[in-house]
């Protein structure tokens, strides 16, 4: 251990030692910093959010449908639940609220989605028999090779969800897959889940997918929402980037990862 907290700086290993009560954990997000090259700042945000307990905590078919290591790493990289908080949505917002949000706090996402992931777009358009479907996001994973399809749901998790879901992996492999990606993951981000149920309606369904839960700022303790900016601001600029997103139209089709 001594060996590894030597490579990164002494006000990291400060957080560590002021913030954390075990060497395990102590060692593992030391293990993070070094692997991709956390800030302070970004090591104490990762902390505070309690990732360690959180990585590869998501219910998923992965080990049966993905082959190892790549299944391993697949695992590692979903986290379960997702916190939401810097969005600071009412309730009763619908999906549509919430993607468009992400994409306009997307730095924030892509920071708590984890290393690796590229956007590639929100409402992604692919064409199936002549009917067009849209994707809530799309992303490109760099270290996995695969693409990402990530839907929202703002209710608990429901069996048909995951059929959805396996469809829009089928479109994606087929239309956009190049011959040295590896198979598309979906990852389903509901309000709740009954794990049991997850793992009923993951069984027999063939193409890899995970389910986590996501958090929003509701769902965080009353002192620490008022820390957060206000409503009223975030509404603003929400807001404005609805408006911005209907006068621009549809998002044009990617042709893969940037």
């Amino acid at each position: 251990m001594q060996e590894v907290l030597a490579q990164i700086p002494w006000y990291h290993n400060l957080a560590l030692l002021e913030r954390l009560k075990t060497p395990e954990e102590r060692l593992w997000y030391a293990r993070q910093t070094i692997q991709y090259g956390w800030s302070r700042n970004v090591l104490t945000l990762q902390i505070e959010s309690g990732l360690y307990k959180r990585q590869g905590k998501a219910v998923t078919n992965f080990e049966r449908t993905l082959p190892p290591p790549q299944s391993d790493l697949a695992n590692e990289v979903l986290k379960d639940p997702y916190n939401l908080d810097f969005l600071a949505l009412r309730e009763g917002v619908h999906e549509r609220h919430v993607q468009q949000a992400l994409v306009t706090h997307l730095r924030d996402f892509l920071l708590e989605l984890g290393a690796g992931f590229a956007f590639v777009g929100n409402e992604y358009v692919i064409e199936v028999g002549g009917e067009e479907f849209r994707i809530d996001l799309l992303f490109y994973h760099l270290k996995l090779s695969c693409f990402v399809v990530i839907e929202i749901k703002m209710s608990d998790f429901r069996p048909e969800y995951a059929g959805k879901l396996n469809f829009y992996l089928s479109a994606v492999d087929e239309l956009l897959r190049r011959e040295h990606d590896q198979p598309t993951i979906g990852i389903l981000l509901c309000r709740g889940k009954n794990k049991v149920v997850c793992e009923f309606a993951l069984r027999d369904i063939g193409k890899p997918m995970g389910v986590s839960e996501m958090h929003l700022t509701e769902d965080l303790p009353e002192q620490l929402r008022r820390e957060l900016p206000s409503i009223e601001a975030l509404e603003v600029e929400f807001t404005n980037a609805l408006e911005e997103s209907e006068k621009e139209g549809p998002a044009p089709e990617a042709s893969g990862p940037k």
